[in-house]
């Protein structure tokens, strides 16, 4: 009997991890639109580079056996890849839809998807009574984040994925947060894997990328549809960037998350934090659901000081941290998501669902635990003058 491979080793070697014309150990960039054909009538494996490139091809292979699904498709961006999975959908179609959503995903879903004709329930996925409660005759998909952003809740991918099947609907998760690394949704029954390619899976702050990846043949072929038509598709560049960044995807995350953990136990007991959310905590919610189902907590935190003012002087103060849109890249990104990744959603919407103003989203990046906590530091007790 075969023993089963370390997950370090299987991304390392996840899809093509060589070029099989020539042995190079990196895929090479094919920069070309069109490809010469030897007969009018009959065409080789690729024809125009929308539909097929050498380089796409193999990041699409490498994330489709990361997340153990049958296919897996590269866009220009996680929105794209987002809205094309939701072209899966009819006009007239219903979506239950985690409520602290990322803010991008809540634009397109109250805009262009409503206008379009599909609507959507926002509920909290982590009370798997409400998901149940919310669906009606004309839902045809549930849409989950776990952890989701910002504020890290927890939904049960297990009972979630449970419901679908039973109520015959399409399960998608977006599992940015997480990576494959960590979390797999497609073994606990869900039907698409989403990711944003430009936070953790690219990990330098140098790409912007989204995937797909199909649980099963019949989805993935069509997704492949949708990708073809619709062309909202990953360049081949982008995508050799994206190959090598998922090459480092284990070592990146063992050392960020260790760092995260470190933060957030710091700035729990720290008096001008009000609240830290954190699924490495003890006292968050939902943290053996998470711990459950995915392999660790992740390098993603967001905290909660005195009040707005104090905690944008905080975010001033910081001096190692990105102050940026975006998260999962080598160095640590502090975001203040009412202005950042929320600013699309209305304020009366980010309140409901508690985001404030007083919060912050911390990306932990690669720098010495002791140099970050020091700048954390510095950063509160200037805030507090």
């Amino acid at each position: 009997m075969r023993r089963a491979m370390d997950e370090r080793t299987r991304i390392l070697h996840a899809g093509p991890d060589r070029d099989p014309r020539t042995g190079a150990s990196s895929i090479p960039i094919y920069q070309t639109s069109t490809y010469a054909q030897k007969d009018p009538e009959h065409f080789g494996p690729y024809d125009y580079a929308r539909s097929d490139n050498p380089t796409r091809e193999a990041v699409e292979q490498a994330i489709a056996a990361l997340e153990a699904g049958a296919g897996g498709f590269a866009f220009a961006s996680g929105m794209a890849a987002i809205s094309s999975t939701l072209l899966l959908l009819d006009p007239g179609d219903h979506v239950v839809v985690s409520e602290d959503v990322y803010g991008g995903a809540y634009r397109v879903l109250t805009t262009i998807f409503r206008r379009w004709g599909l609507t959507t329930t926002f509920v909290d996925t982590g009370d798997i009574d409400r998901v149940r409660a919310a669906v009606t005759p004309a839902t045809r998909a549930i849409y989950v984040e776990t952890p989701s952003n910002p504020l890290l809740r927890i939904s049960d991918l297990e009972a979630l994925g449970a419901l679908a099947r039973e109520r015959g609907l399409l399960a998608l998760v977006d599992n940015t947060f997480m990576s494959p690394y960590l979390q797999r949704p497609l073994d606990y029954g869900f039907d698409v894997a989403l990711h944003s390619g430009t936070k953790f899976l690219g990990g330098h702050s140098d790409l912007v990328a989204g995937l797909a990846v199909a649980r099963t043949e019949e989805l993935a072929r069509r997704l492949k549809q949708v990708q073809n038509s619709f062309g909202a598709i990953l360049g081949p560049h982008d995508s050799w960037l994206l190959l090598r960044g998922m090459k480092t995807l284990a070592a990146r995350l063992d050392m960020q998350q260790r760092t995260a953990t470190a933060v957030a136990e710091r700035l729990a007991a720290l008096p001008g934090v009000t609240r830290v959310y954190y699924p490495g905590l003890p006292q968050h919610p939902g943290r053996d659901v998470h711990l459950r189902q995915a392999k660790g907590p992740g390098a993603v935190l967001s905290f909660e000081l005195e009040n707005g003012e104090v905690t944008r002087a905080f975010l001033r103060a910081l001096q190692l941290p990105l102050l940026a849109v975006s998260l999962g890249g080598v160095e640590s990104i502090a975001s203040y998501p009412v202005t950042m990744s929320h600013a699309a959603m209305p304020p009366d919407e980010r309140a409901r669902r508690g985001i404030t103003d007083a919060l912050v989203r911390l990306s932990v990046g690669l720098e010495s635990a002791d140099d970050l906590l020091a700048d954390i530091d510095q950063a509160l007790t200037r805030s507090q003058v």
